[in-house]
């Protein structure tokens, strides 16, 4: 009873939290709870019934496999619980999703009762997650002469499970919540801050926006309880930065549908909407839910009488209302004719948001159910030995006779599975690829795991070549909550498959390496696909995709994803880089150059940016790739060389061996098999057989920038503009501008250099500057905090070996240790160089934060609002971003340098070696 007591402790607790019970997915505690269901004489079976019922975890949790084992002795008579029927029992697997429950359905449909096994297999028809141990028990099954299997298969063959589902309702009426003006990051409805209550659904939700919208949309919800509240990003995207499922979970939690009576806190069919969309990595989370995203174009360019867009004072386009969102605005939705209404006046075509294949994920309850019902079927019949009955939506091909390929598109068609064979499709085509390297980070991590679970996944899929676990979200601070959930996740995904960053058996060194850069070194091939927990997923080697924790587990659990080959934008570069110029400048004139070419339109948005590095090496060319999630771009390409694409396999192999020699290689040796592929593509490159990956020089583009580097003549800081006057203008990263701007009197109260965006190189630069700095005034002496987090272990030993992190030490306040590392976390910075460990630190906003209302200038990616640095009444914090060099001379001075401070900071540094490479880069 020790164990039901302390749940029952637990319960009072929440209770004063406002939460209910939370949900069990422990074997003891259900073990407990069945045992007193049995007794019926015991104080507890009415609560212990109902925690049994409606509050068990399903899916392949230890929990649902008590529930269903306790389950199917109900049906087999061996216990009468009057409150759980045979008819009830079998009602509760049909909702348990998979694993555990299909087990105990396939052993009640194969055995010799009758009227059991065809009970059971009226429930199985309904199944969908499905996995080689039970297709293989049904084919054996059916094999044999069994009927019943026979019957199964049949259905599945006939795709019953979808067929038999209700259709879409032809209209939804919605009422409009503005959750926010202007782009909307996943941080308002799911911030990072609170990430390590993202398996916890209930007590997460509570995060969503803020108390006062949660009243809100609960108004609204009593006020039209006949409708959804649809959440919209006025002026702006719902849905950028992060890539969090947490988010959509939250959205849904508040205005979607309950999945099922039996699940608690999980719900599905969210609406959100945007003036300009829905950003393409939250779209696919509101798929994965079976929810719809609306792009409402509900403001529009102001034009003159020559059809001209009119500007302000600022040059900014002007934009007037098309119509009105208001909050508490009743529309409609109409899934048949796919127009949004205002009573009977029709706003806007809204085809995109329900295209055959979206209908189906809506129909389904979530993309999940289509993916494993489309193999499902496949399986059946191929096992019946009859044609696929045509009943999902087929693919999309677009094919354009003479038309040549983009890189992204050669990558698809090399990785293409079920389509037309020898068809050479184009972007626009939906297309199911398989996945080479999957990435999961430790704040998801808990969440892939879950959705692992309920999906009933128990391993890896055979044809993915590596996958990642990280612990560099929780590397900053090793507190109770770091300790209670991280070494769960990482026993879980060890056990799954994954090379892990923490070693469940403790054998090897805890690895805080940031995951983006671990994924850039375990990708060894440019023709490869790449799925990653983190909008950041976005490798210099290869094509990936930031993805929610719902994609990385159905990217483990089967190795494939689905999507529309994405058109292409191709970034190339003239003129020359000014000798005191940084790599970072190029990135953001990069963006800056783009929007003035568009007149303002941000042609990265949603699209592939094939940008043609050349003569870049992986690990600096990721500072580019790394930033295209900022570009609000789906992903990015980086075109190579073939001698620099050699040099950047060399790298990831050295820096393989090292994972291997600490002892992160696993049974499958899978790290040992990355180390053989690099090998064979560098044969590969090296006898012309297959040189690196180029596009057609007759590929068609979206749109093709040209950066002139030759005007790039200052520093570029990436400015969230915090007191614009346009709300929608904030927060955005489109707002660069020079250093010049500031007039060197911007104090500046916080320097962070760390996290994905910075190299080796930075740490290098960081180091030279010291030394001339030290030799230019006589001694280093910092007018603000400077917080250095390195993002992998294997940075810090190679700059050991070259002697650049003896001059950080000689310099530094602060250095990590490994051996103590913080229980809690900082909050407050004395006026000295901080040595942090590797990860990511402020970038998170998870853990280390800078002071309230600070301005903090940094090497990081992200400028939202409240991330690194949280407003107070009287003044808001600010994120600029900005390279290494303008950060650290920020903090030694305490305000933004002059043109002429910072020459002479960085005098006789090799910033950077790029150069635009003078080979057509194209096949």
């Amino acid at each position: 009873m020790n164990i039901y007591n302390d749940y029952l402790k637990e319960i009072e607790e929440r209770k004063g939290q406002g939460l209910h019970p939370k949900p069990i997915d422990g074997a003891e505690l259900l073990g407990e709870i069945i045992t007193q269901i049995k007794d019926l004489d015991n104080a507890n079976r009415e609560d212990s019934l109902s925690f049994f019922i409606y509050n068990t975890v399903p899916g392949t949790t230890p929990a649902a496999g008590r529930k269903a084992a306790f389950l199917k002795e109900i049906i087999l008579g061996i216990y009468d619980i009057k409150e759980i029927t045979p008819v009830f029992a079998f009602e509760l697997l049909s909702h348990m999703k998979g694993g555990p429950s299909i087990k105990v359905l396939l052993d009640l449909a194969l055995d010799t009762n009758v009227a059991i096994a065809k009970e059971a297999a009226e429930v199985l028809k309904t199944q969908f997650f499905l996995y080689e141990a039970d297709t293989n028990r049904l084919e054996l099954a059916f094999k044999s002469g069994n009927k019943v299997a026979k019957e199964i298969l049949e259905s599945y063959a006939k795709a019953e499970f979808f067929t038999k589902l209700p259709e879409v309702v032809a209209e939804i009426k919605v009422v409009t919540y503005i959750a926010g003006e202007g782009d909307i990051s996943t941080d308002l409805l799911s911030p990072g801050n609170q990430a390590h209550s993202r398996s916890d659904r209930e007590l997460h939700g509570k995060c969503l926006i803020s108390p006062a919208a949660q009243d809100e949309i609960q108004a609204l919800q009593a006020q039209h309880p006949d409708k959804s509240v649809m959440l919209i990003a006025e002026k702006g995207t719902m849905g950028v930065g992060s890539s969090r499922m947490s988010g959509v979970n939250n959205v849904a939690l508040w205005t979607g549908k309950k999945a099922s009576p039996y699940v608690p806190f999980i719900n599905s069919a969210p609406i959100v909407a945007g003036t300009n969309g829905i950003s393409p990595i939250f779209l696919t989370t509101v798929d994965v839910t079976g929810g719809i995203g609306l792009d409402l174009k509900n403001w529009v360019k102001k034009l003159d009488e020559n059809g001209n867009p009119i500007r302000n004072e600022s040059g900014d386009v002007v934009l007037e209302e098309a119509y009105s969102v208001a909050t508490g605005t009743v529309l409609t939705i109409n899934t048949k004719t796919k127009k949004l209404y205002n009573g009977d006046t029709e706003l806007i075509d809204i085809s995109k948001a329900f295209t055959p294949q979206k209908m189906e994920f809506i129909k389904a309850g979530g993309s999940y159910a289509i993916v494993f019902g489309k193999k499902l079927q496949t399986f059946a019949s191929k096992t019946l030995g009859i044609a696929i009955v045509p009943v999902f939506a087929p693919s999309k091909e677009v094919s354009i006779d003479g038309q040549g390929l983009t890189a992204v598109e050669k990558i698809f068609n090399k990785n293409a599975v079920g389509s037309t064979p020898g068809k050479v499709l184009h972007a626009g085509s939906d297309v199911r690829v398989t996945v080479n390297i999957v990435g999961s980070q430790d704040t998801t991590g808990l969440m892939t795991s879950q959705e692992l679970e309920s999906m009933a996944a128990t391993v890896i899929s055979p044809i993915v070549d590596g996958a990642y676990q990280s612990g560099c979200h929780t590397a900053s601070v090793w507190d109770n909550k770091s300790k209670a959930n991280i070494p769960r996740l990482m026993q879980f995904m060890n056990d799954f498959g994954l090379i892990t960053a923490r070693d469940p058996k403790g054998i090897y060194h805890a690895m805080t390496d940031v995951i983006h850069k671990v994924l850039n070194d375990i990708t060894v091939d440019e023709w490869a696909i790449i799925i990653g927990g983190d909008s950041h997923t976005r490798m210099s080697k290869g094509v990936a995709f930031g993805a929610d924790s719902g994609t990385v587990a159905l990217a483990l659990a089967t190795g494939e994803a689905s999507m529309p080959i994405p058109e292409s934008v191709k970034v190339t570069f003239k003129g020359d880089m000014k000798n005191y110029m940084d790599f970072r400048d190029v990135v953001h004139a990069t963006q800056s150059q783009m929007l003035k070419q568009f007149g303002g339109e941000n042609v990265f948005q949603g699209r592939i940016i094939e940008v043609h590095l050349g003569t870049l090496t992986a690990d600096q060319a990721f500072t580019f790739t790394d930033w295209t999630a900022e570009m609000k771009a789906k992903a990015s390409i980086c075109i190579s060389e073939d001698d620099t694409l050699i040099e950047s396999l060399e790298i990831a192999k050295r820096r393989i061996q090292i994972m291997i020699d600490k002892g992160m290689d696993n049974e499958k040796q899978v790290l040992k098999g990355l180390i053989a592929i690099a090998n064979n593509r560098i044969a590969a490159i090296q006898s012309g057989e297959k040189p690196a990956l180029t596009p057609d020089a007759n590929a068609k583009y979206y749109a093709e920038v040209v950066i002139d580097l030759d005007i790039v003549v200052e520093p570029m800081i990436a400015d969230p503009d915090v007191n614009n006057a346009d709300i929608s203008k904030r927060y955005t990263h489109d707002t660069i501008r020079p250093l010049s701007f500031y007039g060197g009197v911007k104090k500046v109260d916080l320097g962070f250099v760390g996290s994905c965006m910075v190299h080796k190189g930075d740490l290098k630069i960081l180091s030279q500057m010291l030394k001339n700095i030290d030799e230019q005034y006589g001694k280093v002496e910092f007018k603000a905090p400077l917080v250095v987090a390195p993002p992998t272990y294997n940075i810090v030993d190679e700059l050991k070996a070259e002697g650049d992190w003896e001059v950080l030490q000689k310099y530094s306040g602060f250095e990590f240790d490994d051996t103590a590392p913080k229980g809690v976390a900082r909050t407050g910075y004395e006026n000295i160089l901080y040595l942090e460990r590797p990860g990511c630190n402020l970038c998170m906003g998870n853990q280390e934060k800078a002071a309230k209302g600070d301005t903090v200038m940094a090497t990081s990616t992200r400028l939202f609002q409240g991330r690194v640095v949280e407003d107070t009444e009287g003044k808001k914090g600010e994120s600029l971003l900005s390279s290494t060099p303008v950060v650290v001379l920020s903090t030694i001075l305490g305000r933004t340098p002059t043109m002429e401070e910072y020459k002479a900071a960085v005098k006789g540094i090799n910033l950077t070696q790029f150069a635009p490479s003078h080979k057509l880069l194209v096949k």
